[in-house]
């Protein structure tokens, strides 16, 4: 049984938060992070731990606003939006990582550095790719390094292999390149 989570204060099943039942299998136990960008807020993404990118996949879906009142009364409204996936291998200490880039209400435009626009004009079926993290030309990205960005505010889900004692709490401000946590 793969695990659920909750965003949010919604739960949700990894495996279609990450379109994918075989990536999910690998966050059984693990630990996650979920980070709210509102429209007054830095709308890069930077990766929480070192690592090399092994996937990335699109999952077409909805743009519904992801504010408190949308949230409770959407079901499953994470696993539903439009987003992108990329998975990354953090090392033998910190294991597999998926940071999960969520589109919202008026967030169409998802982009990742290292191959730009990620979200298509149509959405018209689920795009994935693999990469190889063994390639001379593989992805390898510091923690802190910019990996992606919005168009605008939405939800950024990060979800780690090894439990992690976060260290920032529900509420808290995340400024670029300050620690979340560390595994326990």
């Amino acid at each position: 049984v793969l695990p659920r989570r909750q965003a949010k204060g919604c739960r949700y099943e990894v495996a279609a938060l990450l379109g994918d039942e075989g990536a999910a299998s690998r966050f059984a136990g693990g630990s996650f992070l979920t980070v709210y960008l509102s429209p007054r807020d830095y709308h890069r993404v930077h990766m929480p731990q070192a690592g090399v990118l092994t996937g990335m996949r699109y999952v077409p879906g909805r743009l519904f606003s992801v504010n408190a009142a949308t949230v409770a009364r959407v079901g499953s409204l994470f696993t539903r939006n439009e987003r992108v996936v990329s998975l990354f291998d953090a090392g033998p200490d910190h294991g597999a990582l998926a940071v999960v880039l969520v589109g919202a209400l008026f967030v169409g435009c998802m982009e990742q550095t290292w191959c730009g626009v990620v979200t298509p004009p149509r959405r018209p079926r689920m795009v994935g790719t693999d990469y190889d993290p063994d390639s001379a030309d593989a992805v390898r990205l510091g923690r802190g390094e910019e990996m992606g960005r919005f168009n605008m505010g939405s939800t950024v889900i990060v979800l780690c292999e090894r439990e992690v004692a976060w260290t920032v709490r529900a509420g808290d401000a995340v400024r670029v390149r300050a620690g979340v946590g560390a595994p326990r």
